[in-house]
């Protein structure tokens, strides 16, 4: 068996760690290091126990969970773990400073145990060769080798589908927004939950991969969209776009037409949405 994902649940009501604990302990591919109940125990825990996944709660006693994540920046860790922020709270404010902090993923009070579970799979597939192998079986692939050679050709599949998708809908290829758009609608479809953090996750996430700022990524896809509409006739637009779209109202907006991309080349490949 391979190397399991190391778990550490920080939350200050215990009757929920208990819940937490309980549910993952009975996850083959998971294994519950520890329990903290506040935020200064949080961070005793990360130092001794090396966690690779940290289930961090935001409102917790002595060091909330935003500090926690500002004193992790100073300490000398081997190995940064990935942190799911759980919250009450869903004020704008505190989603942005823990994005801004170096957080997974934001999941707000209540929700579903399952959704967690698989969040944590999300985020360390790419780095736990057991978990690789237990994706790999419920796909009816006996090696992970098999596994990594089919992901890698699904991931050149949905670069050649979006590449024709945009060339055919008329974006030329010379303008900055056709790269930026490119890497959008494949962000997209691989996880389709980025389109509701254009501003704060999709639009910096290109800026890094192109060295640039976020704000010039999301004017380069508008123009890249208003070039290609003023571009489109009306049947191709309505091939992508269906007959909802009224050319004369006015071109949607950059999430909008990137999550329609996205959904028809998902819909073209016949795949689930995460592999």
């Amino acid at each position: 068996m391979g190397v399991k994902i190391k778990l550490l649940i920080t939350e200050d009501n215990p009757k929920f760690c208990k819940a937490l604990s309980d549910y993952f302990n009975n996850k083959e591919e998971i294994e519950v290091v520890g329990v903290a109940l506040d935020g200064v125990s949080a961070l005793k825990c990360i130092s001794e126990l090396e966690p690779d996944v940290i289930i961090l709660d935001i409102i917790m006693p002595i060091m909330d969970g935003l500090s926690v994540l500002e004193k992790m920046r100073e300490m000398n860790l081997k190995k940064k773990p990935r942190v799911i922020v759980l919250s009450a709270v869903g004020q704008e404010r505190l989603t942005q400073r823990a994005a801004s902090l170096g957080i997974d993923y934001y999941i707000l009070k209540p929700f579903s145990l399952d959704i967690l579970y698989r969040r944590i799979l999300d985020i360390c597939v790419d780095e736990d060769e057991f978990i690789l192998e237990q994706r790999a079986l419920s796909y009816g692939i006996t090696t992970y080798e098999q596994y990594a050679q089919r992901a890698q050709e699904r991931e050149h599949r949905i670069e050649a589908e979006v590449t024709q998708l945009i060339r055919e809908l008329g974006v030329p290829p010379h303008l900055k927004g056709y790269q930026y758009m490119r890497e959008a609608i494949i962000m997209c479809v691989k996880d389709m939950d980025v389109i509701g953090s254009m501003t704060k996750k999709l639009y910096p996430n290109i800026a890094e991969k192109y060295n640039t700022l976020p704000t010039r990524v999301e004017r380069a896809i508008r123009h890249a969209i208003e070039v290609a509409w003023s571009r489109g006739n009306i049947d191709t637009l309505n091939k992508f776009f269906g007959y909802t779209i009224d050319v004369d109202k006015g071109k949607p907006t950059n999430g909008e037409y990137i999550a329609m991309l996205a959904d028809r080349v998902r819909i073209d490949m016949n795949q689930p949405s995460n592999m």
